[in-house]
């Protein structure tokens, strides 16, 4: 049991002071508002929920910043793309669990206690299915496990290279799957995460273009009822490609032609028309953002204002994981907006109100719902998953309630976070996760080979 004592702290009913939690078994057992601190507790000044990076592809972690040479062509998504099956195409499965491990450590040290991992990596490098099926996710899980990381493992579909059932091509070969072998690989994962403490496991077609109309109706099932995650309408060729296979663009084929509900993730959904808007604000789907990287491979702007003002819910995730934190993709979220709008606090919900705020409990709503997560923040039967942040901080300093966020979010520029707990274990102080030193060796060893 673990008794904690917060000065102030982040509740789903608002600010609160004087706020002792207690743990117990991983799980919030108790929460108290306006006590005095007892003998027991450990005493911080300021807590907040961790968020959830709803989607996340480990293994490119190790390639971040390995494509920022320019090419003879005009550099798009498709091009950073060969980049990354090249690199793909080497890891072997100690190096996807090393890699792994660092970008966990990363997460934590930056405000995200659960991550969403959509895994295409299964295959050996010739793209022969190892022994154990399942191999690759078990390191995936092995790194969750040793960083104490909240887990939803979302093994991808991928069978074609093309809209229309085109073959898969020799880069994609690590990563193609039968139906019977996904249902298979799916089974495998789950009973690989059956023991992590709080993970679960979703499904995750990879998109239009590598799920055929027949292959998605297929696999839907093998979900039952736990996430359901898919790429949609990331670049304009993805949309215009769809067009001249289907006559529908991508958001408005899926939600035509599949079960799209509460249970599904729309990763980017970038370039949606206003009916398409309206139309998965009214599903009850999560839409996925990932600013940092759609701002990386150039792929354009979600409509977020729109989509917010029709009700729609999404939460963040750190995609090719180019740079890591939850301050980095809300900024970046409000930016974007900010830049297509010409205007400032686009996302604020309204006159009055903090746009860090706003920001922050709409990823943490659509993150935890996104995940399969039952509870969102800091109330009896959550996981403990709680952030405290350095009020020295220069962008903290003298700041209470939503300030504190705006000023994290906006103007901290990294080093705010002090101490993080996942699932209850105490793996951040002072700024650093307990594992870094090993996880960077690791990392780095991996990397080295892959480059040399």
């Amino acid at each position: 049991m673990t008794h904690l004592h917060f000065r102030s702290a982040l509740l789903p009913s608002g600010w609160a002071d004087d706020v002792q939690v207690i743990v117990t078994d991983g799980i919030i057992a108790k929460v108290t508002v306006g006590v005095a601190p007892e003998v027991r507790d450990e005493r911080h000044q300021l807590a907040i929920p961790g968020l959830a990076s709803l989607h996340s592809h480990a293994f490119q972690r190790g390639m971040a910043g390995l494509a920022e040479t320019r090419g003879n062509t005009a550099d798009t998504f498709w091009t950073w793309r060969e980049t990354m099956y090249r690199f793909a195409l080497e890891m072997m499965p100690e190096d996807v669990e090393g890699v792994a491990t660092l970008l966990y450590v990363e997460m934590l040290e930056q405000g995200y206690t659960r991550v969403g991992e959509f895994h295409y990596l299964h295959h050996d490098r010739d793209g022969t299915p190892y022994a154990s099926l399942a191999e690759m996710a078990t390191r995936i899980a092995q790194a969750a496990e040793s960083t104490s990381i909240g887990l939803t493992l979302l093994p991808s579909f991928y069978a074609h290279s093309a809209f229309g059932g085109a073959p898969p091509h020799a880069g994609q070969r690590r990563f193609v799957c039968s139906i019977d072998q996904f249902a298979a690989l799916v089974d495998a994962t789950r009973k690989a995460v059956g023991t992590l403490p709080g993970a679960n496991v979703g499904i995750a077609p990879h998109s239009l273009r590598a799920v055929t109309p027949t292959e998605l109706s297929a696999i839907v099932p093998i979900a039952q009822s736990a996430p359901i995650h898919i790429h949609a309408a990331e670049q304009v060729r993805e949309v215009e490609d769809c067009v001249a296979w289907s006559g529908q663009r991508p958001l408005e084929w899926l939600l035509d032609h599949a079960p799209v509900d509460q249970r599904w993730c729309l990763i980017h959904a970038t370039h949606t028309t206003p009916t398409e808007v309206a139309s998965l604000a009214r599903s009850g789907a999560v839409a996925g953002l990932c600013p940092v990287t759609e701002a990386s491979l150039g792929d354009g702007i979600f409509p977020a204002r729109e989509f917010v003002d029709a009700g729609g819910r999404f939460g963040v995730g750190t995609d090719s994981n180019v740079l890591v934190g939850v301050a980095d993709e809300l900024r970046q979220l409000e930016y974007g907006q900010r830049l297509k709008h010409r205007e400032r606090n686009v996302l604020s919900g309204g006159p009055g109100s903090s746009t860090g705020r706003a920001l922050f409990d709409n990823a943490l709503a659509g993150g935890a719902q996104a995940l399969a997560q039952s509870c969102a923040g800091m109330e009896q039967g959550a996981r403990a998953d709680i952030v405290t942040l350095d009020i020295t901080h220069p962008s903290l300093a003298g700041r209470r309630g939503d300030a504190i966020l705006d000023g994290w979010i906006f103007a901290s520029g990294g080093g705010a976070i002090d101490c993080v707990w996942a699932g209850g274990n105490k793996v951040v102080e002072g700024g650093r996760h307990r594992l870094r030193p090993r996880a960077r060796e690791q990392f780095n060893a991996a990397v080295r080979r892959l480059l040399a």
